[in-house]
């Protein structure tokens, strides 16, 4: 069975390999629907907009909250300031890897509840376990960035996660905090296979950062695939990435 809602300014699927979801299907979109609450950055009543308005200190924000700012701290570490919530005007926007934390927590609540198969995609960040309703290994397919009705890779994750960064679809939301001024024009995707869905969402919006490096990057990276696409329309791909092709 598969459901579709529209929360953080996205529709976000969520299919489950049963016919007994409907409890666990309201208990995922709950959970999705509150953590939009406490991040999003266009909510004026949101924890995150109390906090850039200096009513709630860092110390005392929710758990939760501060969760996800250790992550984004150990992020910014390990991708030598590639990645960093906060922005050039100073307020902090963790939109970055918030999305990836949740369906992480998401997938977790559904494997807890006893379901083995299911597939779990918010705006190209997807968390996947088991098989598919057929049977077979869940797919995904990477869309050409010139023309995004077009498929221009299928793979096959096989429980690992799959996150991709690009400016076809937002536009330039994506900058490189090392020249704040100036965006990343150079390539125009990159999609990250890794552990699970949290891994490969921090790493994939702090490579993009990176521009063509960030390839190279993943590359190095253990336990990482990567495939981008470079503005003059040509792919690279990390050496074990076409293990997850077929």
């Amino acid at each position: 069975m598969k459901k579709v809602r529209l929360i953080m300014g996205m529709p976000i699927e969520i299919e489950i390999v049963t016919q007994d979801t409907a409890d666990i299907f309201e208990k995922a979109f709950e959970y999705l629907a509150e953590v939009d609450k406490r991040f999003s950055t266009y909510k004026e009543d949101s924890e995150i907009s109390r906090i850039n308005r200096g009513e709630i200190c860092v110390e005392s924000a929710s758990n939760e909250m501060r969760d996800v700012f250790a992550l984004a701290e150990k992020t910014k570490k390990e991708t030598d300031g590639y990645f960093d919530i906060r922005r050039p005007d100073g307020l902090i926007d963790p939109s970055g890897i918030v999305k990836g934390w949740a369906i992480r927590n998401v997938a977790a609540l559904i494997r807890d509840a006893g379901y083995e198969g299911y597939f779990v995609n918010a705006g190209g960040d997807i968390a996947m376990s088991g098989k598919n309703s057929e049977g077979k290994d869940w797919s995904v397919g990477i869309r050409n960035p010139f023309k995004i009705n077009e498929i221009v890779k299928v793979v096959y994750p096989r429980g690992k996660g799959i996150a991709t960064s690009g400016s076809y679809i937002r536009g330039d939301h994506i900058y490189n905090p090392h020249a704040p001024k100036e965006h990343v024009k150079e390539i125009v995707s990159l999609t990250v296979i890794g552990p699970d869905v949290l891994e490969a969402d921090r790493f994939a919006t702090a490579a993009f950062a990176m521009g063509k490096k960030g390839i190279v990057f993943i590359e190095n990276l253990s336990g990482f695939e990567g495939y981008m696409i470079d503005a003059e329309g040509i792919a690279t791909m990390t050496s074990g990435f076409k293990a997850f092709t077929s």
